[in-house]
């Protein structure tokens, strides 16, 4: 009999996860898991609840949350000698993390990848002293996932994002950044960074070409707009697939290490993995190869081992040619 440590947040999302967490224990528990509750008490709960379980002799980590939650989860295993796998139900309002490790929606479904699934080395980002599954950013939208209430999220669910996001548009203030990887050096004014390894970012913008375990990080870049117009054409050529991305404005290319720095000397605020992340002035951001395992379905490893260990697809024309068909999809089905 495995023992599985299951740490909850009974009120991420819409908080329905608390209704079905019976059904949930009773599927583990018939697979032979000898299941520990643990529901979340505070922000950094789910940290010190994963550190536990590493501690303690369990085989599996079992996180039933938001995108915050888990992220917590992997400061928690990230801080341990012996580093547990993670098993994810999504149970927030955008799980971004989940759509990238092709963990369904329908939470029972989600239990069954658990069940049946294989633990498989995922890349895991180092920021400053801390990490993240899936993304940091600074700048535009960035602080509408930590700054929009838990209510309104539970009950307008993605729509709260956009929303959101939308509000803030007439007040972005640009940020004069040094951005510093390999040989190369970029200095300018953005409104917009992040570093992140995900199909899905808030919901809104979708990525289809990536890799979990390839060592390295897709960086976005959004340059300040010249004039308003320019700057609705930013957001039209991101949010649709009509519109061509604009390269003067903005910027793709990957990397397993980058280094941020505030050149006006004023702290830059960061979020990480949907949450807060912190004022700084510099920070440097690192990919840790293959650090953390995650049960996913054998499907998935097999579609990205076949589609994205091809070569020709990371160049900057295909990374852009896989945004727009991600958005395609989404707008198709009325995501």
């Amino acid at each position: 009999m495995r023992k599985m440590y299951f740490v909850v947040n009974l009120v991420a999302g819409k908080a329905l996860i608390s209704e079905k967490l019976g059904k949930i224990v009773d599927e583990f528990t018939k697979a032979d898991f000898e299941v520990t509750i643990h529901t979340t008490q505070s922000g950094d709960d789910a940290a010190k609840a994963a550190e536990y379980a590493c501690a303690n002799g369990f085989d599996l980590l079992v996180c039933a949350g938001g995108d915050g939650t888990l992220s917590q989860c992997l400061q928690g295993i990230m801080n341990s000698e012996n580093r547990i796998p993670i098993g994810y139900i999504p149970a927030g309002s955008t799980n971004d993390f989940a759509k990238s490790l092709g963990i369904p929606k329908d939470t029972m479904e989600a239990v069954q990848r658990i069940i049946n699934g294989k633990a498989v080395p995922c890349d895991v980002g180092g920021f400053n002293n801390e990490y993240f599954s899936y993304i940091v950013a600074f700048g535009a939208f960035t602080n509408i996932t930590y700054e929009t209430s838990q209510n309104v999220k539970n009950v307008f669910g993605h729509t709260a994002y956009v929303f959101s996001g939308l509000m803030q548009l007439a007040n972005i203030k640009p940020r004069h950044m040094r951005i510093e990887y390999e040989d190369n050096v970029i200095e300018d004014d953005f409104i917009f960074g992040m570093v992140t390894n995900t199909a899905s970012v808030a919901g809104m913008l979708s990525m289809s070409q990536f890799m979990l375990d390839d060592g390295l990080f897709e960086v976005m870049l959004i340059k300040k707009p010249s004039n308003p117009i320019q700057l609705q054409q930013i957001v039209k050529s991101l949010m649709n697939i009509n519109e061509e991305i604009d390269k003067e404005y903005i910027k793709f290319f990957r990397t397993d290490k980058i280094k941020f720095t505030s050149i006006c000397a004023e702290s830059v605020t960061w979020t990480r993995d949907g949450e807060y992340g912190g004022d700084y002035i510099s920070n440097t951001i690192v990919n840790h190869h293959r650090a953390v395992s995650f049960i996913v379905d054998d499907d998935l490893i097999k579609v990205t081992g076949e589609r994205f260990r091809n070569k020709e697809y990371l160049s900057e024309e295909n990374l852009e040619i896989e945004m727009k068909l991600s958005n395609e999809e989404n707008n198709a089905a009325g995501v």
